[in-house]
């Protein structure tokens, strides 16, 4: 019998999650496995019966180190969610029939909660039938909610993107005399790791942002209009950072306070988008200033030109973890990052029980904000610094970055 593997990215790309899936696919080749396949977006495309093998397609060093600097997910992605097997079995079996056709041994997932939700219930089905498949969770999201690892794949590069992109927005927003108020819109649903980032702009050549607003605070819209007013009396240019989700004390979303269309994915998240705009709004409705709204959307997940040395080694180094732990025999975990010293910075893997990280969310601590909560304090720099810390350069041909993607899939 072969002794095959098969990964699959899941959820919002990052710039870093080809490495992780580099790191499992030579991680199981150098540990005999006959064969990687890879799934065509996801779990949904595996129900589909779309798979490639990865050991027909990634056969030099060059495509290996092209598909660790290549951003967005290489095989694809899905957001599909898998009912409870208690009340729907037929799913499962479709997916076991398939995984014991291709004689799969050992299966990866890389993505954020809702992945590790279907490394979870995939891992305790194969207990439910005595399967010998083992289950394995691979860290990404550039959201940085994921428990039990001190930070997540994805969210250094994100950070340091966010941290570069501040600096020049500082930079462009003082050019004028005019009161001018500049908000720019982040990803964070209801964690605000990225926005956070926005503040490691501050430094000797750059005045910094000057409000955060984060969703783990209650958004109140006198106190923002008040703070920024205020703001506007010692300065003329303000620049504020702000999370997609933030809400209001009865948990509306604030972007919800604009007409935009929502759509809605299967796991019952809103898209949210508008929040920047809505509020640049209000301040020239309200202050009578000059305001614009700036929102970073994709470009956060995308920016492999700007990618973290240190977010893109550890995204390869717990995709390698997570190949060695499932042919050890580990089953129903996923790999975390344990950081073991901030200077110098250190870090280590080990693997998690999947059940204490699936659907939990990881928000940053209040005690790391200060009295107001509209800026973080130095732990939280600390913390993040080091994640940002380094570059590696993309291949350039003919200006600029070369990529892998798979050709002719469907």
């Amino acid at each position: 019998m072969a002794k095959n593997a098969i990964v699959g990215q899941s959820g919002g790309p990052t710039s870093v999650i080809n490495s992780s899936l580099a790191g499992v696919f030579q991680g199981c080749v150098s540990r005999g496995a006959d064969n990687v396949y890879g799934m065509l977006n996801g779990i949904q495309g595996l129900l589909n019966g779309e798979t490639v093998n990865l050991s027909d397609i990634l056969i030099s060093n060059l495509e290996i180190e092209l598909l660790k600097r290549t951003p967005s997910a290489f095989l694809g992605s899905c957001r599909y969610k898998l009912p409870h097997y208690e009340k729907d079995t037929s799913v499962y079996e479709k997916i076991f029939k398939i995984l014991n056709e291709v004689e799969i041994e050992w299966f990866f997932y890389i993505g954020g909660n809702d992945s590790m939700d279907t490394i979870c219930k995939l891992s305790d089905y194969a207990k439910e039938i005595n399967s010998n498949i083992k289950f394995m969770g691979v860290p990404k999201t550039i959201d940085n909610d994921l428990m039990m690892t001190d930070h997540t794949p994805g969210y250094g590069s994100a950070a340091k993107y966010i941290g570069v992109v501040m600096k020049e927005i500082v930079r462009d927003a003082t050019v004028y005399g005019t009161p001018y108020v500049t908000i720019v819109e982040i990803m964070g649903r209801n964690a605000g790791w990225l926005t956070a980032a926005s503040a490691l702009a501050k430094a000797e050549d750059c005045e910094g942002v000057d409000m955060l607003c984060l969703p783990e605070v209650p958004f109140d819209t006198d106190k923002f209009l008040t703070r920024t007013e205020n703001l506007l009396k010692g300065q003329k240019s303000i620049v504020i950072a702000v999370s997609e989700g933030i809400k209001l004390p009865d948990g509306k979303y604030v972007c919800e306070l604009s007409d935009d269309a929502r759509f809605i994915d299967a796991f019952g998240h809103k898209n949210l988008t508008g929040t920047a705009r809505y509020l640049s709004n209000l301040i020239i409705k309200k202050l009578g200033t000059k305001s614009r709204s700036v929102e970073l959307s994709t470009l956060q997940r995308c920016a492999g030109h700007v990618t973290s040395r240190t977010d893109i080694t550890e995204a390869y180094q717990v995709g390698g973890a997570a190949a060695k732990a499932a042919i050890e025999g580990h089953t129903g975990e996923m790999i975390a990052l344990k950081r073991i010293s901030n200077d110098p910075y250190q870090c280590t893997t080990q693997a998690h029980d999947i059940h204490k990280i699936a659907n939990f969310e990881k928000k940053i601590p209040l005690e790391w904000l200060n009295r107001d909560c509209t800026d973080v304090l130095p732990i939280f720099h600390q913390y993040a610094r080091p994640l940002i810390q380094a570059e590696l350069t993309p291949i350039f041909i003919n200006g600029l970055p070369q990529h892998i993607y798979l050709k002719n899939t469907d």
